[in-house]
């Protein structure tokens, strides 16, 4: 199994960029389908974006296309999202998620392992 372990968040204006980054223990993290969701005060937690173990499948939510970026590097056990073009409505708390299986998909539930989470903040 795996465990994920997020960071990366902070404060930043509109219009901005953060990068978040995910570590991953375990041996086998090249097997994983991983994914990062986001959950807005009040909000059900929701899909953001989500690649799959060989990193040449990638999918994302109608909000980040084109704004976010999400890539993996297998030798470090890590899982990145770069954000740019930041707006207010994407403040949340960003979590990171793997799956077992190899087909990425955005439902919650298909997600086995997630992280703490960490705050992204964008000011207006």
């Amino acid at each position: 199994q795996v465990q994920p372990v997020e960071s990366g968040g902070g404060l930043v204006q509109a219009g901005g960029s953060l990068r978040l980054s995910c570590a991953a223990s375990g041996r086998t993290f090249s097997s994983y389908t991983m994914g990062w969701f986001r959950q807005a005060p009040g909000k059900e937690r929701e899909f953001v974006a989500a690649i799959s173990w060989s990193a040449d499948y990638t999918s994302y939510a109608d909000s980040a296309k084109g704004r976010f970026t999400i890539s993996r590097d297998n030798a470090k056990n890590t899982v990145y999202l770069q954000m740019n073009s930041l707006k207010p409505e994407d403040t949340a708390v960003y979590y990171c998620a793997a799956k077992t299986s190899r087909w990425v998909t955005t439902a919650r539930n298909d997600y086995n392992y997630w992280g703490q989470g960490t705050q992204v903040t964008v000011s207006s």
